[in-house]
This record gives structure tokens, C-alpha cells and sequence, in this order.
């Protein structure tokens, strides 16, 4: 006899047979199942949201543009180039009500991904929702709201820290009363594995960010004491799973275990629900490889199972990276692809028919204890510096991180570290995948941002301009004071406050911050590579006495709002190395301050790191800046995810040389920089 249970087809007889041989009683239900997708504009995005649900997608996974995530419209001059590329642009309310039109939120499972802005967009998404009717009380789904991660690695950060927190601590404070099944904050350590992080202070740095997030909703008074036990159940995390699927699986084992053990003693939570380790996933995006990009698709099979295999630590929720994410945005069909992987291995597998697979294993419990006893003393040195966000303002952590992502970049430069295809295994036949070139991805129109820029200045012209003035008046006095800022951020999202009104008014009461670069964190080199590095050691002194200039000086810039700084921080620690004078200011920088900085610090060399698309406005820009400067004798080169054609075309613009994510050994690229100041400079050799 056949039955179906939550979808998938199952032998009973079959299944009574293998209880004995300790199959469960019921097969388990799937995880939330997931797609991270935006682009473009809301209506584009809510078509696509309605395309993925029908195709069996369980939960919505919103992917914000730059400009959204760190408080500009889209007519600043920060957002040009960055509008619709990596996420979707929500500017006001009724963007967000075009975002999720026939959608309804009251049975919606919504993750949004976003940080500095978290308050906002969850404001605009509970204002959305009671139009459509839906109680506050029945919404469901996650804010990411983890500023300290942004400091350390996507660089979305807008607030100091000490404001953000207090952001952070209000909409958690707001929502344990308001939303009850909201998750607040998701302490991300996804990113902190792609900044570098090893799987020990992956679960070190998150949990000190959650023990900084909990302390300070304890010590801020605004929930009762005995109501901390709603806030815990609340706290979720979002974290990274790599292709060493043994020890992701373990590295998730140690989570749980952590988290029960800080919940339990340092916030006396006896509920074992309320002390569940709740977590999503995506696996790793920068794990995939631009390089016969057809291996990416195992890599992210093997890289599920991690999150997936044990059931003492299963994720509750999973989104997949497509398998070109390398080579630009994916394309619909990319992310059914995707989804698909999850599904199969939900409904066609047997994984959720048998109770944890590793209980009991000598191996898998080594495992778990030496990264939870690795992860504990991090943790503590980083309680004893004062917790997470005064390591984050002295940068420790992001020097850490640095410092582990170069040995990990020299483990993959020597060939200690394996990648399929491009350090080893390189010789292949030429993918179908790509074949159709730039068709292989996702294009967004370059008349989307013009569009939206249109857009917001009508949205501005046609609101109550008097109740938008008073509420933001609200919004900076109630900042300057220690009120809840969420009722206030609320009446901003009704009357019709855009995305940069709100995040301006609080720049005027919090400043803005710039963190630490963490360029001290780099390593010296070894082996092989070592050799390498004195001989580009010698052609940049030589070059240097050529030129009478003492020392090459290599700008490294950031044009944007394109915070991924792992890449350019990689380059200027090895050009620094190699015995280049450095100037690296970090990201978020205007076209006009590179130029700026170029000539004021008599550069030899620009480098420009762009990663979110928008190489294609923000490099033009640079070049054109530095001609109306009188230098356009200056060389810039650029690295970024950039297609072959746009190689092409940066090159004609006057692009030295263009570097791409197959580029990976960073002293030779140090050494070709070497050989564009010589030949900028009519040099030899």
C-alpha cells in the first residue's frame, strides 16, 4: 500500500518493515525551501517570486540592490550604476507593495536580506501587510539585521556600531510584542567564511555577535525579564556551508551545542524550545568558480549535504546559489535548477526517513568537540576584548579574518587546497553551458535605473509633504532620545518616507562610519611561492629606482556601493608584500574620491575592485575623473566578476588590464601590475 506524506510517494509496508532497524515513525518534514532572487525592479521581482512559488518554492528569499541596503534612492550620485544589479530596488511603500501584489503576506514565509536598513524594510513590509489585511500578529519570516558581519565583511554598513546596535535592539525589542513569529535578527556567519573565516571562528565571531545582541536587549530594559526567553526563541542564524561537507556537517553539530550551553548559563532559558539552535543556509557562492563552471553544480550538492545530513542539526531553511552565480546573475531557469536540487533530494531521497545518521560516531564527536573547544576560546578572547563590537572598532576580528583568508588564498595558490578546474584539472572541452556567452546570465537594462531614479522623484512630488516632514522630525528627535525607534520608522513607511529620507535623518543624528581595513592581518609566504614573490620584489624596486620615485605606489579602490572588500584587501596585503606603498581607503567611495585620492597621493597605479555589475559605470567614470585631472598618463586596471565582453569593452575604454575570479594567483598578478607601470612609463621588460 502507497500513501503520500508531505508530498513524496512511500511504501508503508516498507516503511513499517525498517522501524525496527531504527527508521522514524513518520518521515521528517522538509526544510523551507528557498531561492535567493531580486533584480531589476518590484514588479520584475514579484513576477518572479510568483514563477518560483508555482514551481514548489516554500518561502521567499528577497534580494535587496546596493542602494536599498545602504540608504540611498536611486537618483544619488552613490546609487549610479548600482540599481536593480544585485537585488531589487525598494525606495517606499509602494514599491514594496508592487514587490509582493498578489502575495498575500498572512501565509507568506518572507527572509529579507538586509542589515543597516532592517528596521525600514521591515516597516514598509508590516505597513504592506495590514493593507493586505494581515494582522502583524500572524506575519512570518526573517529580518537579517547582523550589523556586526557587515563591519567585517559585506561592508553594508551605514550607522557606527554602537547606533546600529541600538537600531538592532529596538526592532527586536518591537517585534517580540508586535510580530511574535517574526525573526528579528539572523546572526549571519555566512559571510564571515567567505571574508576568510575557518569553520572555529565562523562559530566564535557569530556567537559573540549574538551574545553582543542579546546583552544589549537585556540591558536596554525594554523587554521584561521574564519575556527573554521569547526573545531567544527569535534569535535565528544564517550561515555558510562550504564544499568539506564532514566538516560543515560538524561545524553545524558544534553550533547547537554552543548555543544551548551560552543560552542556557549566561540567560537561564530552561525551555529546550526556546533554546533550539535555529539556523538557514545558503551554501557558498564564492566557492563557485567562473572555470568550467558545470563542476559548480556538485559543488553545491555536496555542499547541501552538509546542512542537510544530520538531523540533530538539519537547517530549517536552505537556498541554493545557481550554478553560473560566477559568471553573472542567474537566469530563472538557473534558479528552477536550484530549486530542483533541493527537491530531489527531499522527495526522491530517503534522508528524511531515518533519525540523525552521526549519533554515536567516535569520529564525527572529535570532530564536533575540537571545533567547540576551538570556537569557546575564541569566543572568549573575544569577551575578554569586550565583546563583539568593541573587537570589531579595535579590528581584531577583521584582521583575523584577513590574516585566514591569505593562508587560504596561499593554500589554494600552491595547490595544497584543491579547485577542480582551475588549479588542478584544468584541460576541458568547451561547456554547452556557455555557449550563448553573455546569454549564459542574467541582464539587467541599463534603462531600469534611469527608471527608477524617474520613479522616486514623482513618488516624492505626489506625497503629503507636511506629514512627511513631521514624521521625519519624529524620527531625529526620538533618535536623539532612547525611545523605540520602530512606531516612528512605521509612521515614516505611511506617509510615504523614501529609503534615503529615512536613512538621511538618521545620518544626521548617528554620523556614518568607516571600518577597519584589517590590512595588517596579512602573512608572509612560504615555499614556492616565496621565490615568486623576491622576484617581483626585485622588479618593483627596480622599477621604482627607474622612475626616481623611492617606492611604487598602488591605489586600490572601491567605486560604489559594491562592499565585497575581501578580493581588494587580498591584492593590496600581497602588493604590500611584494614592496608596493599601498593606499587603500577602503569601500563606498564616488568616482570623484578615487580621482581625488590619485592625485593628491602622486599614485604610480590604480587598481579598481568592483564585484556587483556596475564595472560597466563606475570604471568610465574613474577614467574620465582622472583625464579632466590631467592624469590620464595614470594606469588603471580592474578585477571584478566581469564577462568577456565586458573585458572588451573596458579595455577599449582605456582599462590597462581586466582581472576575473580565474585570475587566482595574487604575486602573479602583482607581478603583471609590475609590468603596466613599466609600460605606462615607456619601460622595458
Amino acid at each position: 500500500m502507497d500513501e503520500r506524506i508531505d508530498g513524496a510517494q512511500v511504501d508503508t509496508g516498507r516503511l513499517s518493515e525498517r522501524d525496527r532497524a531504527g527508521r522514524l515513525p513518520e518521515r521528517d518534514r522538509p526544510w523551507v525551501m528557498r531561492t535567493y532572487a531580486g533584480h531589476s525592479s518590484a514588479s520584475a521581482t514579484n513576477a518572479l517570486f510568483r514563477r518560483n512559488l508555482a514551481k514548489g518554492q516554500t518561502g521567499l528569499s528577497v534580494a535587496f540592490d546596493l542602494p536599498t541596503q545602504t540608504g540611498y534612492d536611486p537618483d544619488h550620485e552613490l546609487a549610479a550604476g548600482e540599481v536593480g544589479r544585485v537585488g531589487v530596488p525598494v525606495s517606499h511603500l509602494g514599491d514594496m507593495r508592487t514587490l509582493f501584489d498578489g502575495i498575500p503576506l498572512a501565509e507568506a514565509n518572507t527572509s529579507m536580506t538586509i542589515n543597516a536598513t532592517a528596521m525600514w524594510l521591515l516597516a514598509l513590509y508590516v505597513v504592506t501587510a495590514e493593507e493586505q489585511g494581515a494582522a502583524a500578529d500572524r506575519l512570518a519570516g526573517t529580518t537579517q539585521n547582523d550589523i556586526v558581519k557587515e563591519y567585517l565583511s559585506r561592508g553594508t554598513h551605514i550607522f557606527p556600531p554602537g547606533p546600529s546596535l541600538r537600531l538592532t535592539t529596538d526592532t527586536v525589542a518591537w517585534t517580540v510584542g508586535n510580530v511574535p513569529r517574526w525573526n528579528p535578527v539572523n546572526i549571519c556567519s555566512y559571510h564571515l567564511q567567505e571574508a576568510g573565516a575557518t569553520p572555529v571562528q565562523e562559530v566564535g565571531f557569530a556567537l559573540a555577535t549574538a551574545v553582543a545582541v542579546l546583552d544589549t536587549v537585556r540591558d536596554s530594559g525594554q523587554v521584561p525579564a521574564g519575556r527573554f526567553g521569547d526573545v531567544v526563541r527569535r534569535i535565528s542564524f544564517f550561515v555558510n556551508a562550504g564544499v568539506r561537507f564532514v566538516e560543515e556537517m560538524a561545524k553545524m553539530r558544534a553550533f547547537a551545542a554552543l548555543w544551548d550551553e551560552i543560552v542556557q548559563t549566561r540567560y537561564g532559558v530552561t525551555d529546550p524550545m526556546a533554546r533550539r539552535f535555529r539556523y538557514g543556509v545558503q551554501v557558498n557562492s564564492l566557492g563557485l568558480t567562473e572555470a568550467q563552471p558545470e563542476n559548480n553544480v556538485a559543488r553545491i550538492v555536496l555542499e547541501m549535504l552538509g546542512v542537510t545530513l544530520s538531523r540533530d542539526a538539519r537547517a530549517r531553511a536552505v537556498q541554493l546559489p545557481a550554478w553560473n552565480e560566477a559568471l553573472g546573475l542567474p537566469r530563472p531557469w538557473d534558479q528552477q535548477w536550484s530549486l530542483r536540487l533541493q527537491q530531489v533530494l527531499a522527495y526522491e531521497s530517503d534522508l528524511l526517513e531515518y533519525p540523525d545518521l552521526f549519533e554515536g560516531s567516535h569520529v564525527v564527536s572529535a570532530l564536533v568537540e575540537e571545533i567547540v573547544s576551538g570556537a569557546r576560546r575564541e569566543l572568549d578572547r573575544i569577551l575578554d576584548l569586550g565583546g563583539a563590537v568593541a573587537a570589531v572598532e579595535t579590528g581584531y576580528l577583521k584582521s583575523a579574518l584577513v590574516a585566514s583568508l591569505a593562508k587560504r588564498r596561499q593554500r589554494m595558490e600552491d595547490g595544497s587546497d584543491v579547485v577542480v578546474g582551475v588549479n588542478r584539472f584544468v584541460e576541458t572541452e568547451p561547456s554547452p553551458l556557455t555557449a550563448a556567452g553573455a546569454e549564459a546570465v542574467q541582464r539587467v537594462d541599463p534603462a531600469v535605473e534611469v527608471a527608477a531614479a524617474v520613479a522616486v522623484r514623482e513618488w516624492r512630488a505626489g506625497r503629503d509633504a507636511e506629514a512627511v516632514a513631521a514624521a521625519l522630525t519624529r524620527l531625529r528627535t526620538e533618535a536623539a532620545s532612547t525611545a523605540n525607534l520602530m512606531p516612528a520608522t512605521i509612521e515614516c513607511a505611511r506617509v510615504g518616507v523614501t529609503t534615503g529620507e529615512w536613512a538621511g535623518a538618521l545620518r544626521e543624528v548617528f554620523g556614518e562610519y568607516r571600518a577597519p581595513t584589517g590590512l595588517a592581518g596579512g602573512v608572509a609566504l612560504g615555499g614556492g611561492d616565496e621565490m615568486l614573490l623576491r622576484s617581483v620584489r626585485e622588479r618593483v624596486r627596480r622599477t621604482a629606482g627607474e622612475l626616481g620615485t623611492g617606492r611604487l605606489r598602488l591605489l586600490v579602490g572601491k567605486p560604489g556601493l559594491d562592499g565585497h572588500s575581501n578580493g581588494a584587501e587580498q591584492i593590496a596585503v600581497r602588493a604590500r608584500d611584494a614592496g608596493f606603498e599601498v593606499v587603500y581607503q577602503g569601500i563606498r567611495l564616488t568616482p570623484a574620491q578615487i580621482v581625488a585620492a590619485a592625485v593628491e597621493e602622486d599614485v604610480d597605479l590604480v587598481g579598481l575592485s568592483v564585484l556587483s555589475g556596475s564595472h560597466l559605470a563606475a570604471v568610465p567614470a574613474v577614467l574620465d575623473g582622472l583625464r579632466a585631472a590631467g592624469r590620464a598618463d595614470l594606469p588603471v586596471v580592474v578585477g571584478g566578476i566581469v564577462p568577456a565582453s565586458d573585458v572588451t569593452q573596458l579595455r577599449a575604454a582605456g582599462v590597462a588590464r581586466v582581472f576575473t575570479p580565474k585570475d587566482f594567483a595574487l604575486t602573479e598578478i602583482i607581478d603583471e601590475l609590475v609590468t603596466v607601470v613599466r609600460e605606462a612609463n615607456g619601460l622595458d621588460g
